[in-house]
């Protein structure tokens, strides 16, 4: 049962009116969210028993000595063929190497699911259990004196036998902008406490404070791909959230339509995530990146979403080449992992609503059946007439 737990509390990205809408239709067992609704259910059982997760748990320690520090590999470095000792390792662009699972970023990432997931539960069930396991999870990440990560990525994504981390390492938290949401909706549970609050707040200034000054993270802002639109996305949110308006206005209004300008062709295609090998995936998760900035950017006065060159560079351009290439016709560039036209939902919606253009939403006839069970239509489909 859909339960009344509202009183939002401010969300960065996620919508306030689309979720009470979605709520909404979910009191009718035949609404056309209940799919996605009932895969979110699905989805919590399994996070309840997920975790808890930390930093502890690799079996190494970064060369700092701190086992709170986060330290991972780059996903697509492999050990060198050539040498005895597989040093230094080279890089096969898209093939994830499996021992990266041994460290930091895949308990960082299922820590992220799980919490995303739960929280979204307890907004819809109101289900106390969902809110206990959640914030269960995110204490002992960021919180507990004993488990929590250190508030830096000094060692994110090193490279054996090259460096020992390095700046674009920082991609690798470009989902806690959107677990910052999942935390606002748990502050609705009584089980999320003030003074959890107050830690994780604290934990996030002094996080953005190392973003904004160490040489990691000068080196991540000057990155010309989709690295760079998630350290403004990144930066933003997580100045908002510590209520430092002027340090997130900075990072959208100064740097990101410049990201728009070199990212972005004249015919809406994305050169820099055209040369991967995964080039469906990185158009469309640079494209999220500047959408996610583009909704920043309305709570500081900066319009990102019709920020257009005189040439036609832009955001709606750039989901115009993907709608034509990814969704009317197959994708014509190098993709060789699996990706569906699924990928492409969340851009749907989010350019129907930011455009009020629903002719976007019409393109979902080209999407695989199985959509309709993607949270996707949870988040943005509640305020869409479906």
């Amino acid at each position: 049962m859909v339960q009344n737990t509202e009183n939002h509390p401010e969300l960065l990205l996620w919508s306030a009116t689309c979720l009470t809408d979605a709520k909404q239709q979910l009191a009718h067992a035949d609404a056309p969210l209940q799919p996605a609704y009932q895969k979110l259910l699905r989805d919590a059982k399994q996070a309840l028993a997920a975790g808890p997760f930390s930093v502890f748990d690799k079996p190494m320690v970064a060369p700092s000595g701190d086992k709170h520090d986060y330290y991972s590999v780059g996903p697509y470095w492999w050990p060198n063929p050539e040498t005895s000792d597989g040093l230094p390792y080279i890089r096969r662009d898209g093939e994830v190497n499996p021992e990266r699972e041994r460290y930091d970023a895949s308990a960082r990432s299922q820590m992220e699911s799980a919490v995303i997931t739960l929280a979204l539960a307890w907004y819809f069930t109101g289900d106390e259990r969902y809110a206990i396991h959640a914030t269960h999870l995110l204490r002992t990440w960021f919180l507990d004196p004993a488990t929590r990560m250190n508030p830096h990525l000094a060692y994110g994504q090193a490279i054996p036998g090259i460096c020992d981390g390095r700046g674009i390492g920082i991609i690798e938290t470009h989902n806690f902008p959107t677990l910052l949401d999942a935390v606002a909706l748990l502050r609705t549970s009584p089980h999320w406490r003030e003074e959890d609050q107050r830690g994780f707040s604290q934990w996030f200034r002094a996080y953005l404070d190392w973003l904004l000054t160490s040489k990691h993270g000068r080196d991540e802002a000057v990155e010309r791909n989709n690295h760079g639109t998630w350290y403004d996305v990144q930066v933003a949110a997580f100045a908002l959230f510590v209520g430092d308006q002027q340090a997130a206005r900075r990072a959208l209004s100064e740097n990101t339509p410049e990201r728009i300008i070199t990212q972005i062709e004249p015919d809406g295609s994305q050169p820099h995530e055209l040369a991967r090998t995964r080039s469906l995936s990185y158009s469309v998760m640079n494209l999220l990146g500047l959408m996610d900035a583009a909704d920043l950017g309305q709570q500081v006065g900066v319009d990102l979403w019709h920020f257009v060159t005189g040439d036609g560079r832009g955001i709606r351009r750039a989901v115009d080449y993907l709608v034509h290439h990814a969704l009317e016709q197959p994708w014509p560039n190098q993709q060789i992992t699996p990706a569906t036209s699924i990928v492409l939902l969340p851009v749907l919606y989010r350019a129907a609503i930011a455009y009020g253009e629903p002719a976007y939403l019409d393109q979902m006839a080209f999407l695989p059946a199985e959509h309709t069970r993607q949270r996707s239509h949870l988040l943005y489909g509640g305020a869409q007439d479906q």
